[in-house]
């Protein structure tokens, strides 16, 4: 099979989780790719994402491998032999891969959690919203690339409007809620917004208020998305240098409980309610 010019995220991941599988065994990859009547480079190309590999090529190395893990085989199965065309793919070459990977990483979520401090969470931002955060951070863009980068934040939103949704948490500061990054009526808009998004059945809003003490999870902002098994799930970070994806198991560990922390001290889905309510009002 030909190489790939640049795997995917989630090619990329389906490529690490076999050579985790590969080294808890024991095996070096010359091993494995014996095992597959291959060598060595090729076995290096399907670890690393640049080439594919079969659902039966999958179950093969697992069974070499001892790994007794049946739900976590079939779920790479599955990653091995998915080949949805999504609609973030019609941007490719116009964003940044890391929004396309972001993308595809929603669309096969069971579940999302998302941290945020300083901004309403991508999934509930309106339109007017988005278009004022990206002008502001991004004020040299062309009005075709700004609209390209709005739009493709209003499509990601069909996770939790489409019909069958997924389980969506927010936890938001309420610095994010009071910053008004568009004029006075978007920021009104944009708290209606929320609210209208928290009553649906799957939604959970919570705010962490100023008046907490003993706070210091601020640097806790995260998206946490949810795999077919928790062995895949992914947490996605902005780092200095960009997008980071962390698949390490002690590092999800590590956010699932930092999660639980910040939505322990936040207000319950009712008070939040309530609270924006009367923010609201102030504007």
């Amino acid at each position: 099979m030909a190489r790939r010019k640049e795997p995917t995220a989630r090619q990329k991941r389906l490529g690490a989780e076999l050579r985790k599988l590969r080294e808890a065994a024991g095996l070096k990859g010359r091993e494995a790719a014996a095992l597959l009547g291959t060598d060595s480079a090729q076995m290096s190309q399907i670890e690393f994402g640049t080439a594919g590999v079969s659902g039966d090529r999958v179950r093969r190395l697992a069974a070499h491998y001892a790994c007794g893990d049946a739900e976590l085989i079939e779920a790479l199965v599955m990653m091995a032999t998915d080949r949805t065309y999504g609609w973030w793919e019609e941007c490719r070459g116009s964003l940044p891969n890391s929004f396309l990977d972001l993308s595809e990483l929603e669309h096969h979520a069971s579940h999302r959690r998302d941290v945020d401090f300083l901004h309403v969470p991508g999934l509930l931002q309106t339109r007017e919203y988005a278009r004022a955060l990206f002008s502001y951070v991004n004020p040299g863009f062309p009005e075709p690339e700004l609209e390209c980068w709005v739009e493709h934040r209003m499509k990601r939103r069909i996770i939790i409007e489409r019909p069958g949704p997924i389980p969506y948490e927010a936890v938001i500061h309420e610095a994010a809620l009071r910053i008004r990054v568009g004029e006075r009526a978007a920021a009104r808009a944009q708290l209606a917004r929320i609210l209208e998004l928290s009553e649906a059945d799957h939604v959970t809003v919570r705010v962490v208020p100023f008046d907490l003490d003993g706070f210091a999870g601020a640097g806790s902002a995260m998206v946490y998305t949810g795999g077919p098994v928790p062995k895949l799930d992914t947490v996605v970070r902005d780092g200095p240098h960009g997008t980071v994806f962390i698949d390490a198991e002690a590092q999800l560990s590590h956010f699932r409980t930092l999660f639980r922390r910040v939505e322990a001290v936040s207000l319950d889905p009712e008070r939040s309610r309530d609270f924006i309510h009367e923010l609201a009002k102030e504007l």
